[in-house]
């Protein structure tokens, strides 16, 4: 799961919400150092991603992309998850969309002494550029995948993994709807 999924299944407290983002910049980080409602969110994030990896729908959306991508296929779902969890809030939660949003940023932004330098870094641009309400749309889900694409430190065909996605939109979604539901099912987030 990517980071709005990670903090959509966090406690709505700042220490949950660091320590649920945490897990995708904790290299280094000696989980046992940190304050115990931070190190509790990161675990979660850790059986999130375990529980995501494992589940068949998830699985089966990375059959969908080609061999050349399919090495990739996990991080473009990760993204897009986000994305198809944005289509369908209204389906998994009656919390208004955008508010919940800015709450997010607002928490990650108290958040900031609690992280290592890189995630200040990342949650400082992911707030000014309001990577959550880009991801509603499409377009900007392609974009994110060619930034990272970019960031691959040897050659890969990555970039451009937005038309495969196209493709097989209608199932991608419709296997992260059930693959969504179970996960939220088994982490139980808060209304």
């Amino acid at each position: 799961m990517n980071h709005l999924a990670h903090l959509y299944l966090s406690r709505p407290t700042v220490e949950s919400r660091v320590g649920n983002l945490l897990g995708d910049f904790a290299q280094g980080i000696d989980p046992d150092a940190l304050p115990n409602d931070v190190r509790a969110g990161l675990m979660n994030h850790r059986a999130v991603d375990r529980y995501t990896d494992a589940h068949p729908d998830v699985q089966a959306c990375k059959t969908l992309f080609s061999r050349q991508r399919r090495r990739f296929a996990g991080v473009a779902l990760d993204v897009l998850f986000d994305h198809y969890l944005l289509r369908h809030w209204e389906e998994f939660t009656d919390t208004p969309k955008r508010p919940f949003i800015e709450s997010l940023y607002q928490d990650l932004a108290r958040g900031q002494p609690l992280m290592p330098e890189p995630m200040q870094r990342t949650t400082q641009h992911m707030i000014r550029h309001d990577w959550f309400g880009s991801y509603e749309d499409l377009d900007n889900i392609g974009a994110a995948l060619d930034r990272i694409a970019g960031r691959i430190r040897f050659s890969n065909r990555f970039s451009g993994i937005i038309e495969e996605i196209r493709v097989h939109d209608d199932v991608l979604e419709a296997r992260f709807l059930c693959f969504f539901s179970d996960l939220e099912a088994n982490f139980n987030p808060p209304s």
